[in-house]
């Protein structure tokens, strides 16, 4: 099921802004030729089928205006499954036919999308078909970025790396990546991947100030292999956010014990956020500005994926980029309240 845009709707066509590539700036994906914005919009959230796809249109629109380049998306994004890209695809189609070549279009396969035993995990057969469905739903010749999107403990890794260089030859992805890779398990694929010649240059890990596991290890093997860092989940599930400084919320995420955030773990977090919050208020900032301006301060991370949920909310996050500098007295305070969390 497609949904349709309706051009009799009194949205007016669009026509991008002409400042829009003064509006972000741009960071050299380890060693490559790619340049991505330092903020990136991912598609996980408020773009499927349940949503409203007019909101999802304006949110994109601004985004490109403001300079964002990067649309970051995935097989199993909805939902329902797949309902992100169909959405998407509409709205390029609608929205950016002569605009393609500016746009980084990334999906990605790895987790459950169809029954039976080749809808999941890391096996050539399920992600070449569905890298295959991932261009027919958005109406794409191919995709810039293809990611695998989990380590598969049970198919060789031989296996699924070479899929991913098969899928770059045949012309469906320009480049490759891995997401969600430890430290050893990443050194493991680049090192076939080089042998085959389609180095990885890209790795998607979650990385915020209250998940910091890419530090133990990961960070320091991409930067030994020129490879960028895109951090998901930059504001811990919105945690890092204004949100929770008085508590939480009946209607949040945590009050309503939806997936991915416990209103213990949350309540846990509280006196936290408040001493994070004071460092933010001092810089000037809002506190979900300040967590994804600290990401921003190892040249290794690329760039940092956002969502959002309406333009305002996208608005608010970009403009993080007004102060990523922070003093060694700041990242010393930071550091303090962290490790006593």
């Amino acid at each position: 099921m497609e949904l349709h845009i309706n051009d009799k709707s009194g949205i007016t066509p669009y026509l991008p802004a002409s400042n829009r590539y003064d509006q972000e700036s741009f960071r050299r994906c380890g060693n490559s030729g790619i340049l991505l914005p330092n903020i990136s919009l991912g598609l996980w959230h408020n773009f499927g089928f349940i949503d409203d796809l007019h909101k999802g249109r304006m949110i994109i629109r601004r985004a490109f205006d403001r300079g964002i380049t990067h649309f970051d998306l995935a097989n199993n994004y909805g939902p329902p499954f797949g309902s992100a890209e169909e959405n998407f695809g509409t709205i390029l189609r609608h929205d950016f036919k002569g605009y393609r070549d500016e746009l980084f279009i990334s999906s990605k396969a790895g987790f459950d999308m169809w029954p039976g035993p080749y809808g999941n995990l890391g096996s050539r057969k399920y992600l070449i078909a569905s890298l295959d469905q991932s261009l027919k739903r958005m109406g794409l010749d191919y995709v810039d970025l293809f990611y695998h999107h989990r380590p598969d403990p049970d198919t060789p890794l031989e296996e699924t790396m070479g899929a991913l260089d098969q899928i770059v030859r045949q012309g469906k992805a320009l480049y490759i990546g891995i997401s969600n890779y430890p430290a050893d398990e990443a050194q493991k694929a680049f090192d076939i991947l080089n042998k085959l010649g389609t180095p990885c240059l890209i790795h998607q890990a979650r990385y915020s100030m209250f998940d910091r596991w890419v530090e133990d290890g990961l960070l320091e093997t991409l930067r030994s292999n020129g490879t960028g860092l895109i951090a998901f989940s930059p504001l811990a599930q919105g945690m890092l956010t204004s949100k929770y400084i008085d508590g939480i919320p009946a209607d949040s995420r945590a009050g309503k014990s939806m997936t991915y955030l416990e209103k213990d773990e949350v309540g846990k977090m509280v006196p936290v956020i408040r001493a994070l919050n004071e460092i933010a208020k001092n810089r000037g900032q809002e506190l979900s500005q300040m967590a994804i301006a600290w990401l921003l301060r190892d040249p290794v991370v690329t760039s940092v994926l956002i969502g959002a949920s309406s333009v305002g909310q996208l608005d608010q996050n970009l403009e993080s980029l007004k102060n990523t500098s922070f003093t060694s007295d700041e990242l010393d305070e930071i550091d303090k309240i962290l490790k006593g969390a």
